[in-house]
């Protein structure tokens, strides 16, 4: 099941790198995708929580879409 989520903070490709492997990095995370323009990421295989406590761990914002 995927889990869409709204990232915000993110201002260049480096920011969305460091979204990327901080999901990448989660354990069962597949199929991860991040989006600049849209603010937005989607991950596959862990829940919304885990994803968003990744992302603010990493010094942004998430939420569930």
């Amino acid at each position: 099941m995927n889990i869409n989520l709204n990232v915000t903070g993110m201002t260049c490709q480096n920011c969305v790198r460091h979204v990327r492997e901080a999901l990448e990095a989660l354990e069962g995370a597949h199929d991860v995708t991040v989006d600049l323009e849209s603010g937005s990421a989607t991950v596959s295989g862990v829940s919304a929580e885990v994803a968003i406590a990744a992302i603010e761990e990493e010094g942004y914002q998430a939420t569930e879409q």
